[in-house]
């Protein structure tokens, strides 16, 4: 069924029924981060059944993104982060559905560059913090001291401060990405040209 014919009862439901799942992942904690790639789709879904969800879209240049997927064998694979063309298409299809959450509920998603994240870390995790109605601690710039375990891709990478390593890598590779580039298009390419 669509989620517009959900009842205000079965949205609940649905809503208790993921937080009951999720318990374990909070650890006695009151909120958890649920950050797998896919949940772009469900932004409508996730504010119908979770209305105080927090939610943040990460985002990075698409060369960027396209390259660090390509490289990355995941646990569970995403069968497009196999294939250049594909990452580029799916990579658009991101933006167009991101874009349809922004255009449909407005100030509900808050964007965050990671190149402007790099590039000027402390005033953008106080705007996220702010957007989660969380008071900023100098902690925050030092979460790689953090001793949580991390069962994810960027586990080596949470434990080093913020840098620029990573940032423009695809560039020693640029001469092999021609799919990407031609999946992606001029017209998103152009969006990003400003952190190039």
């Amino acid at each position: 069924s669509q989620v517009t014919q959900l009842t205000q009862e079965e949205l609940t439901y649905l809503g208790k029924q993921y937080l009951d799942e999720t318990t374990i992942f909070r650890e006695g904690k009151q909120y958890f981060i649920d950050k797998l790639p896919p949940n772009f789709h469900s932004v409508g879904l996730i504010h119908k059944i979770l209305p105080n969800a927090i939610i943040i879209d990460a985002r990075r240049h698409p060369l960027s993104t396209g390259f660090s997927n390509y490289k990355q064998h995941f646990a569970n694979g995403y069968d497009f982060s196999y294939n250049l063309e594909n990452i580029g298409h799916y990579y658009n299809s991101y933006l167009s559905v991101m874009d349809h959450w922004n255009d449909v509920l407005p100030n509900k998603v808050l964007c965050v560059q990671y190149e402007e994240m790099v590039q000027d870390t402390e005033n953008q995790v106080k705007r996220v913090l702010s957007h989660c109605g969380l008071p900023f601690e100098e902690s925050c710039l030092e979460f790689y001291k953090n001793k949580r375990a991390v069962r994810t891709a960027s586990s080596e990478q949470v434990r080093q401060p913020i840098n620029k390593k990573g940032m423009e890598q695809w560039k020693h590779f640029e001469e092999y990405l021609s799919p990407l580039k031609d999946a992606l298009g001029k017209t998103t390419l152009n969006r990003f040209a400003h952190l190039i």
